[in-house]
């Protein structure tokens, strides 16, 4: 008897025997189970620091985990304080009836000794004085132990809440506490986006970590030993292309059972396979996010590899398409035409400057500039001035091309039709090109859906910047083109009845 106490003693008090033989879960299929940490499970445990950022695939489990850990710590130490903010209402009641769940399933003499008290459905308190609590938000409140869930999505659907979180929730934890960030991607913008990007470069850089720093886990697909199919799969032709391109270029071999699955799920799932199953962290960022305007077509332009290194044509004219933004805020891209290729070699923005300063900008560059176009609006008078913004980029030296009048929903199009036609330059353009990814439409909390207008916010002016350019391709011509085409049209209309008055002869007309 005294050694069987001894024994259940010793194995209580390894917290990795209790993580693999003591809570209950129930799978993907309703059974009740014991839980058994799974390679993504094991990998973080065993890879953990104070605060991580975890980018990851669908249904590893990850979220699972972390609130056993939370569960384990709260029952097995006293005075921890553990804290858990979901994404939504729905899924912060989820998590708690699974901690409930485990808790409930406990043996007997545990829950004897570490008796719960249920505050409310959103959090748990034993007789330990340790808690554990489930919410949208813990502003008020200091933690030991704290995970967000799904931040990439807080983060891209309310910059508003995910600025609360990391300004209110992430100062509740001091320095030597545990804080995990999970979440797949949503877009190359927002809070979880830049907190990845940062932990990645320390990692990639073999930087040490201090307790603050965020130490960045990733957790592909290809790993999951489910994430395979037995069954003989048609394979389209650009997966067997991005098959090989993860080989060649990332030393990740996808074997046919994994092929297979990937192609089935591939059918229902799309482009969205980058986000919810992605194969290297770079990629996850890369999928379509809903509400965008652009983000498929900007997706497509990185798996085709057109956003890259675009260098200047020394013998092709640059045009310019500008957006005399909002609050004096403004963008400008600079593109060459090559056949129905857009290249688009540079961009700049910035905000609070006169319009002197963009004008000496443009002169400035190293490129023959053809034309400037600017949206309808440069012809209004201003008040102090009184001048247009025509009259006076003529006065400052530069001649503009007013575009005409086109209506929002129908310049989105027009862009939508040139993205397939474009070529980035990823350095200079990188503003330019996140402005193109993160434009969105406007959401409505009360409704919970998207307006069918754009959110103002600091990508609307290189989005519409864009919009001009799109617009303005038509008239994206030289001086010469115009002047032969006019020559042309002169000649076909007095040609039938007069002698050519155009190119005709070694004077070649007025011209």
């Amino acid at each position: 008897m005294q050694n069987d106490i001894e024994a259940a003693t010793k194995l209580l008090s390894d917290r990795k025997w209790r993580l693999n033989n003591l809570y209950y879960i129930t799978n993907k299929k309703g059974e009740k189970l014991i839980f058994k940490r799974n390679w993504a499970q094991t990998q973080l445990y065993d890879e953990l620091h104070y605060c991580n950022i975890v980018l990851k695939a669908r249904q590893l489990g990850i979220t699972t985990f972390i609130t056993l850990l939370f569960l384990d710590t709260a029952l097995f130490n006293s005075n921890v304080s553990c804290g858990i903010i979901a994404d939504t209402e729905e899924n912060a009641k989820y998590i708690f009836r699974k901690i409930k769940f485990a808790y409930d399933c406990l043996p007997e003499p545990i829950k004897a000794i570490r008796i719960a008290n249920i505050d409310s459905a959103k959090e748990l308190t034993f007789s330990n004085n340790s808690i554990i609590r489930v919410g949208t938000s813990l502003r008020s409140a200091t933690f030991q132990y704290l995970l967000i869930s799904e931040f990439g999505k807080i983060a891209s659907d309310d910059i508003k809440r995910a600025n609360e979180i990391l300004t209110g929730s992430l100062n509740t934890i001091a320095t030597g506490s545990y804080c995990f960030i999970e979440s797949t991607a949503r877009g190359r913008e927002g809070a979880f986006y830049n907190l990845c990007v940062e932990a990645k470069k320390m990692r990639d850089g073999g930087k040490s970590l201090n307790p603050l720093d965020y130490k960045f886990h990733f957790m592909p697909w290809h790993k999951h030993p489910e994430y395979r199919l037995a069954e003989s799969v048609n394979i389209p032709e650009d997966l067997i292309k991005y098959f090989k391109e993860l080989q060649e270029v990332h030393a990740i071999n996808i074997t046919p059972p994994q092929m297979a699955w990937y192609a089935a799920k591939h059918k229902t799932q799309g482009d969205d396979m980058l986000r919810e199953y992605p194969s290297t962290a770079t990629e996850a960022f890369q999928a379509n996010v809903e509400g965008h305007y652009y983000s498929k077509h900007m997706t497509k332009a990185r798996v085709e590899r057109r956003i890259g290194n675009v260098p200047y044509d020394e013998a092709l004219p640059v045009f310019v398409a500008m957006d005399l933004g909002f609050n004096d805020a403004m963008a400008l891209w600079f593109w060459q035409q090559h056949g129905a290729e857009i290249r688009l070699i540079d961009y700049y923005e910035n905000s609070g400057e006169a319009l002197q300063h963009y004008i000496k900008l443009i002169k400035s560059k190293p490129y023959l500039i053809e034309r400037t176009f600017v949206p309808h609006d440069a012809s209004s008078h201003e008040l102090g001035s009184g001048l247009t913004r025509v009259q006076s980029a003529r006065n400052l030296g530069l001649e503009f091309t007013v575009l005409p009048r086109l209506g929002l929903n129908e310049g989105i199009d027009a862009t939508r039709g040139i993205l397939s036609r474009c070529w980035w330059d990823e350095v200079k353009c990188e503003k330019g090109i996140r402005a193109l990814e993160n434009y969105r439409k406007e959401w409505n909390d009360s409704l919970g859906c998207w307006r069918d207008h754009p959110r103002h916010d600091h990508f609307s002016n290189g989005a519409d910047a864009f919009r001009y350019l799109a617009m303005s391709l038509k008239k994206a011509r030289t001086q010469e083109e115009d002047l032969k085409d006019y020559r042309e049209a002169m000649n076909a209309y007095y040609g039938n009845e007069h002698q050519p008055l155009y190119g005709s002869g070694p004077q070649g007309g007025y011209f």
